[in-house]
């Protein structure tokens, strides 16, 4: 039982993949804020598009 105990203390196999989901999450952060500054600025430009289309085909 004593072995058991120091073996699963030892063993730090469970860390490592804690610490890559750890890095991944931080990575994927890392890419969802500019994203989501892209997607205003998407927003933006689309809307002054449909803005000067619809003043362009009003006589």
């Amino acid at each position: 039982m004593g072995n058991s105990v120091i073996r699963f203390l030892k063993d730090e196999e469970g860390a490592s993949a804690i610490e890559y989901g750890l890095i991944a999450g931080l990575i994927a952060v890392g890419i969802l804020l500019p994203v989501g500054d892209i997607g205003k600025y998407l927003t933006v430009i689309f809307t002054k598009i449909a803005t000067a289309i619809t003043t362009a085909g009003t006589p």
